[in-house]
């Protein structure tokens, strides 16, 4: 029962293999989790993204990125047991993965690239949470003062409101607790895409908009100069993979699913309805996006106001924005709550502070375990994320950054080398060889999405003074 008491709970019951508490997840639990974890907010700027690109370059690069993202995740499925992809021991993380099929260093390499991911999504979360709330004051305020009125409004106080809500729900003890929040969640995301492709086909509908779209994406001219149009599709590029971007969850959502049938028969299953719907929603807003404002597509088009009416539409979308991300900011800290406890439990399991649990009756809930440590550790770390996104409210910069670091290495590299080493694929033998190809191809466009979301970010950084009003 030690897997059990590590995951906050306590008493006699039914556990599996591994001595956990007995998982209960389903195909459709570990499709709603990866739906929440991939439509994230991410698919708001793909009209943008496109206008970058073009409409040859951009439909492509969305469909590639969705293959290679469904094929991995295909590969890395088989690697929550070992050696046997089906009665082998779980590997309840990313990280025991890669252990137990490759070790050595590269064991280090995948901690440090999932966990500065996880967290840099969680301050991406909740800058977009808040960008999202104060769109809802603004566009309130235009309805009144008229679309040219200035309607600043100051994000701070409402990532405090977006920590506040994860203050309270970082206390559910795992991630197996959590299929509420993602079922909620997924229904959300969901919404604010309908939304955004009504709203985008409505505006295509009415027509009397001087609207420029082409082939090769926002033209070189007075207003953009080359270099310029190069980075910009660089960080296109990073937003893309951005959007893609749930494999660093994905060993940890399989670890919630029942055992019967297999895991990996399920995961794969999921991963291939939740890859495909994303995509289908993802070429909607952004190809109808595209349509809609041309080469003025803003990074976000339900909070950068590339709609102003009907504004009570606009406030349901970004109220849905905000639920979403509340949610799918719980399945990737997750994982970081549960690394953290884990450590420290295995490093002092004497120490009671870190080990016991306080049994609290709560009215119309009943029994509820309270950790201290659970307590202090998930509350320091909500207010870190918090004071981080006061300080750099960048949205399209951050999420390009974060797309081009995770892609490569968690969504493409461990995969392709783990099954490689399964399945003993010899060196430069013809799958080997495009498995390499593959991995190198994704590596040059990580670095190069990489390199245009930095640019982006020195210039935002320029002319941007920590906790201003948002216009």
């Amino acid at each position: 029962m030690e897997g059990a008491v590590e995951n906050g709970y306590s008493g006699k019951t039914d556990v599996d293999d591994d001595g956990r508490i007995k998982r209960t997840g389903t195909l459709f639990t570990a499709s709603a989790h990866i739906i929440t974890a991939v439509i994230g907010s991410g698919v708001l700027s793909l009209g943008w993204a496109i206008a970058q690109l073009g409409w040859v370059a951009g439909p492509f690069t969305l469909m590639l990125f969705s293959v290679i993202t469904w094929f991995t995740s295909l590969l890395l499925a088989d690697s929550y047991r070992s050696p046997d992809p089906v009665t082998g021991k779980r590997n309840h993380t990313y990280m025991e993965a890669v252990k137990s099929n490759l070790g050595g260093s590269k064991v280090q390499f995948c901690g440090i690239a999932q966990y500065v991911n996880l967290v840099g999504v969680t301050i991406a979360f909740t800058i977009t949470g808040s960008i999202s709330m104060v769109a809802i004051r603004r566009s309130d305020c235009f309805h009144v003062e008229g679309h040219n009125a200035p309607c600043q409004v100051s994000n701070t106080n409402y990532i405090a409101i977006f920590a506040a809500f994860q203050l309270v729900l970082s206390q559910i003890p795992n991630f197996h607790k959590l299929w509420w929040l993602s079922i909620l969640a997924a229904v959300m995301s969901f919404t604010y895409s309908f939304i955004g492709i009504g709203l985008s086909i409505a505006r295509i509908a009415e027509g009397g908009h001087d609207v420029n779209t082409s082939i090769s994406g926002i033209p070189i001219g007075p207003n953009l100069s080359a270099a310029d149009k190069l980075w910009n599709i660089f960080q296109s590029l990073g937003d893309i993979a951005a959007a893609y971007t749930y494999s660093i969850v994905l060993v940890e959502i399989q670890d919630t699913l029942k055992s019967t049938p297999a895991e990996s028969k399920v995961m794969k299953k999921a991963s291939t309805i939740g890859v495909s719907t994303t995509t289908i929603f993802y070429m909607l807003c952004g190809c109808l996006g595209y349509t809609a404002f041309g080469h003025n597509a803003p990074g976000n088009f339900l909070t950068g106001f590339g709609f102003y009416d009907p504004f009570w539409l606009i406030d349901i979308g970004n109220i849905c924005i905000a639920i979403h991300l509340i949610g799918a900011y719980q399945v990737f800290s997750q994982p970081i709550y549960q690394f953290v406890e884990t450590k420290c439990r295995k490093r002092w399991p004497e120490n009671r502070l870190i080990t016991k649990e306080h049994v609290l009756n709560i009215p119309l809930y009943g029994n509820y375990n309270v950790n201290l440590f659970r307590l202090v550790w998930r509350t320091s770390y909500v207010v870190f994320t918090a004071v981080i996104a006061m300080i750099f409210p960048f949205f399209n910069d951050f999420m390009g950054l974060l797309g081009a670091l995770a892609f490569w290495p968690l969504t493409v590299y461990f995969p392709v080398e783990m099954h490689i080493k399964r399945a003993k694929i010899n060196r430069f033998s013809f799958a080997w060889v495009w498995l390499q190809i593959l991995s190198i191809g994704c590596l040059i466009i990580s670095v190069i999405a990489g390199c245009g979301s930095i640019q982006g970010l020195i210039q935002g950084v320029r002319h941007f003074k920590p906790f201003s009003k948002i216009n």
